[in-house]
């Protein structure tokens, strides 16, 4: 059996647990958080023969796409109560069955028109999202039985079921497979793979928190009597929690600045630097490389240094990294500031949800509660930049990132861990 590395005074202590049984339970999670970019790149790799069917310009196809961020949107907020009553286990399997039915009615509804591919991308933005903020609640309670940090190395797994999927439909795209025929495949592998994946989560993953997934034996400290009740508090009083929001508000501005690499980087280099698309596209591959070695290697750095010294590095270094993008007026400088950009804005979305979830007895009202904060990036982010981006070009329009990343230094603060003069959820700030 293996003892978690819990310091004391830390809220609350894990169930123990097996080596196996932790080790089973962190591939499960792996496999979940693959599968969920996995499906996420085979839908996009897709977008171009989807508009082409369809016939729409760019600004129609826009609001099609919308749709994923409004299922999300409605989704997010509403993950705690799912979790709470179904546990992570079930809203995984259910949610990756509802995103895959969103994906076999884009895969047919596009040969139709319009209005089914917008419904089928709502639900698969919807289920996506429940499922993202489920497998971060399991990634939370394996990484507190392991007793050290592994949070964002799930996320790394996101990354390569990314890079998985779009390798597949690229290939899918190069051997002339029809959309219907790709998209309902990947709809069918995800329908049947994550129910299985998900035996592997640990029983009861929020197991201290007495919410009804649990039974008497995996009760945890403070499940009975007058803390009962409050364990079994709604997790929509998270809402009302100031951790939670601070967390929620560092969240999104890491969110922003990994968007604005995800979504403008490829463009301001090409604009900015006059140079072919070929480069943009590497120097953006750059910074997918080095978000994902950050993501794997970060652990490491945490258990070492803590939380809040290690943000505070990455929020520094994704500033560099922003300002020798925007302002290096060298191509080189800009391809070294996407490995700079990359390693900073890494450990920002998983580790803030990993401090979200410190108390498992609240886990899923107080990370799905700083993930709708987080996901407003997904939204506001995109727009500014572009409006920015007609004033002052796209280059310079990634400082405003580079501001939000300055506030995630001084947020960071709100992700150190717990303590036991924490437990109450109205504490008003980080232990």
């Amino acid at each position: 059996m293996s003892r978690p590395a819990v310091p004391a005074g830390s809220i609350p202590a894990p169930p123990i647990r097996s080596d196996a049984e932790i080790r089973k339970a962190g591939y499960a999670v792996g496999i979940a958080f693959i599968g969920a970019g996995f499906a996420f790149a085979s839908w996009a790799s897709r977008i171009p023969q989807v508009r082409d069917e369809l016939r729409v310009n760019p600004g129609v196809l826009g609001l099609i796409l919308l749709c994923i961020a409004v299922g999300s949107t409605i989704a997010t907020p509403l993950s705690g109560l799912v979790i709470t009553r179904l546990g992570e286990t079930r809203t995984v399997a259910v949610m990756a069955v509802i995103s895959a039915a969103g994906l076999a009615v884009v895969a047919v509804g596009y040969l139709h028109g319009i209005p089914p591919v917008a419904a089928g991308l709502f639900l698969f933005g919807f289920g996506s999202a429940s499922w993202d903020v489920a497998m971060n609640v399991q990634g939370a309670a394996v990484e507190s039985a392991l007793g050290r940090a592994i949070m964002s190395r799930f996320h790394a797994g996101w990354s390569i079921g990314t890079v998985a999927g779009a390798g597949v439909g690229a290939g899918m795209v190069a051997l002339h497979v029809p959309v219907t025929a790709h998209l309902l495949a990947v709809a069918l592998l995800v329908a049947v793979a994550m129910p299985v994946a998900t035996r592997g989560f640990l029983p009861g993953g929020r197991a201290a928190a007495g919410q009804g997934e649990t039974g008497p034996g995996d009760a945890g400290p403070g499940d009975a009597g007058p803390g009962d009740a409050v364990a079994r508090r709604s997790p929509l009083a998270a809402w009302t929690e100031p951790r939670t929001l601070l967390i929620g508000l560092f969240v999104l501005c890491m969110t922003v600045a990994e968007g604005a690499g995800n979504d403008w980087l490829s463009l301001g280099v090409i604009d900015g630097y006059h140079t072919v698309a070929a480069v943009g596209t590497l120097t953006f591959a750059i910074f997918l490389a080095s978000m994902t070695a950050g993501r794997w290697f970060g652990p490491g750095f945490i258990d070492r240094y803590g939380r809040v010294r290690v943000l505070r590095a990455c929020a520094v270094t994704a500033i560099a990294g922003l300002l020798l993008i925007a302002y290096g007026t060298l191509l080189p400088l800009a391809m070294a500031g996407a490995v700079l950009m990359g390693l900073g804005t890494s450990l920002g979305f998983p580790v803030g949800l990993s401090s979200a979830a410190d108390d498992p007895r609240y886990a899923p009202g107080r990370v799905s509660t700083a993930a709708s904060i987080g996901y407003v990036a997904f939204l506001a982010g995109p727009p500014t930049v572009g409006f920015l981006a007609d004033h002052v070009g796209v280059l310079h329009s990634l400082t405003f990132a580079g501001a939000l990343l300055a506030g995630a230094f001084f947020l960071c603060s709100a992700t150190a861990p717990l303590s036991s003069s924490s437990r109450a959820p109205s504490s008003p700030g980080p232990g």
